[in-house]
């Protein structure tokens, strides 16, 4: 009987150690699925309310035009990719499309000469991998 008091006990103690250090091993900054889903949702409806504020005028002007066209095309894809993803590091994908989306319709405002919206990204994307997209450019 003693014996298996003693196994229960180092069973609990061995369960109450492994979550602990899962925990400590996931870092204290690290994203639930569902906080990373939401942010990345965050930030394709913010596109998408960006990208309907934009009247016929806009397309009147040649590089916001191209611009508006290039944050559309970001606004689908990632639609597209939030429908599929399923984890924090696909929901990242899905916020780093939207972001260069929100970069896009940036630089329209910017070439119509209009101020930049409220809420709008910082000036730099937070990784490093700008050419993701190729043929398109970044304009901030």
């Amino acid at each position: 009987m003693g014996f298996a008091v003693l196994l229960a006990v180092l069973l609990i103690v061995g369960a109450v150690a492994a979550v602990v250090v899962q925990r400590r091993s996931n870092g204290a900054g690290a994203m639930s699925d569902l906080d990373a889903e939401a942010e990345a949702n965050r930030w394709v409806v913010r596109l998408g309310g960006s990208l309907s504020a934009f009247t016929a005028g806009a397309r009147a002007d040649r590089t916001a035009a191209r611009e508006l066209s290039a944050a559309a095309e970001r606004h689908r894809t990632a639609r597209q990719q939030l429908a599929t993803a399923r984890t924090p590091a696909e929901y990242a994908v899905v916020t780093r499309t939207a972001l260069e989306g929100m970069h896009h319709v940036r630089a329209a405002r910017r070439a119509l000469g209009l101020a930049a919206s409220p809420g709008q990204p910082p000036a730099e994307l937070p990784s490093p991998d700008r050419r993701r997209h190729q043929g398109d450019h970044v304009r901030t």
